[in-house]
């Protein structure tokens, strides 16, 4: 059954994250959105190092999630409460934290137990490594994975790939900044649709593979968004992650199922880190009302409160609420239970609530939340791309109705 408190096995990291958060990230959170791309070397040599003092990076391994039977495995929700905290410090260097980035959950997702060991023990290495995950391409969005152009054919023992991927998140610091990898989704068979589409570990320093292009961004600007390009891109044949064999059967997607358990697992994360940012609105604006005069009065009938009152009690309703739907998308992924519904539901309410709460904070505060005296409006901005990447809200709501419903893409789009 889940729990309102949290695990006690986390209770310790809660403390930990909470002080990184508030002395690492607040401080210089307005200084790395000021200066694009600036990258918080000391953030991620310090959680770098802490990483490797505890064992390993962010990202999920066998050897993790299977680790000790004195219970059912916490790492997912330890993830999502890791997400929620660092992202209340700072949603952009968040994602410049080492190790455990989508690159690294579909590797986890979709690889063999060599395969994460390969790519994985890098997080535990000297230097920091990075991991990405690429899909999208420029002749589509997130319609894409059946059109998926970038092609691998196989060269006796190589696999050659070709192709453009665009909009790639930490795409830069883990084939320019470290010794990391791209996973990048290609097909091997453009006549099978989802079913040949495949994921490619590309390693940084790889003839062929290059960085075309950063992007300069609305929000988390101190992490970086890429334009990769692979022309005649060699790769050995086992970082192929699944099998090369094509089942051209109607309807099959198996190729494709790897992409969905990575978005099942990371999805949830994305959530939790929309509701640090909520959380971060919330709890400021309400200290700027209290310097104003304006108390909450909780308790009191909604007839009874003022109307500022009233938006205060429901904005913390959609807060906590979206929360205990997050945290059992991840419940449900530590218990190995399919979680796609609650993942796509969690993603699609935290991407609604963190825009509505940090606009209406904007709002509500005038000119003091429009300014950059204040970091409102850095939070208004950081909040739009939850409702964008990893599957947009109408993906995602897509893909709840398609489950409930029964219904396939063909029949529901």
């Amino acid at each position: 059954m889940i729990s309102f408190k949290i695990p006690e096995k986390i209770e310790q990291s809660v403390v930990i994250m909470e002080t990184i958060a508030e002395n690492m990230m607040r401080p210089v959170s307005r200084h790395f959105d000021e200066h694009e791309h600036e990258i918080p070397w000391d953030y991620i040599e310090f959680m770098h190092t802490s990483q490797k003092a505890m064992g390993g990076g962010g990202t999920l391994t066998d050897s993790e999630t299977k680790k000790k039977k004195e219970g059912p495995s916490i790492s997912f929700q330890r993830l999502a409460f890791t997400s929620e905290i660092l992202s209340w410090g700072d949603v952009g260097m968040w994602l410049c934290t080492p190790g455990g980035g989508l690159g690294g959950a579909a590797v986890n997702a979709t690889g063999t137990p060599e395969q994460k060991k390969r790519f994985l023990s890098n997080y535990r290495g000297e230097k920091p490594v990075f991991d990405a995950m690429a899909l999208t391409e420029p002749h589509a969005g997130s319609a894409m994975p059946a059109e998926v152009r970038m092609t691998a054919v196989r060269d006796g023992e190589e696999w050659i790939l070709n192709g453009e991927k665009i909009f790639v998140t930490a795409g830069n610091k883990a084939l320019v900044d470290s010794d990391g990898f791209v996973v990048m989704w290609a097909t091997i068979d453009p006549e099978a649709g989802r079913a040949g589409v495949r994921p490619f570990v590309v390693e940084a320093g790889t003839p062929g593979c290059s960085v075309t292009k950063m992007e300069h961004k609305l929000g988390i600007r101190s992490s970086d968004t890429v334009s990769i390009v692979l022309q005649d891109c060699r790769i050995p044949f086992d970082n192929i992650l699944g099998s090369p064999e094509v089942v051209k059967k109607k309807k099959t997607k198996k190729g494709f199922k790897g992409a969905m358990a990575t978005f099942d697992a990371t999805r949830p994360l994305v959530a939790a880190s929309a509701l640090g940012i909520a959380r971060a609105t919330l709890e400021l604006l309400k200290e700027m009302l209290e310097e104003q005069g304006v108390e909450i009065r909780y308790g009191l009938p909604r007839s009874k409160m003022t109307n500022i009152e009233r938006e205060i009690v429901d904005m913390e309703v959609m807060l906590r609420s979206t929360w205990l739907l997050t945290v059992k998308a991840m419940w449900l992924a530590d218990e190995r239970k399919s979680n796609t519904i609650e993942a796509s539901m969690c993603k699609v309410k935290a991407g609604d609530v963190v825009v509505k709460i940090t606009q209406r904070a904007v709002e509500l505060m005038g000119p003091l939340g429009y300014s950059r005296e204040y970091l409102l409006e850095k939070w208004f901005r950081d909040a739009k791309i939850n409702d964008l990447y990893e599957g947009t809200g109408q993906i995602n709501r897509l893909i709840v109705a398609r489950r409930i419903l029964e219904y396939s893409r063909h029949e529901l789009s």
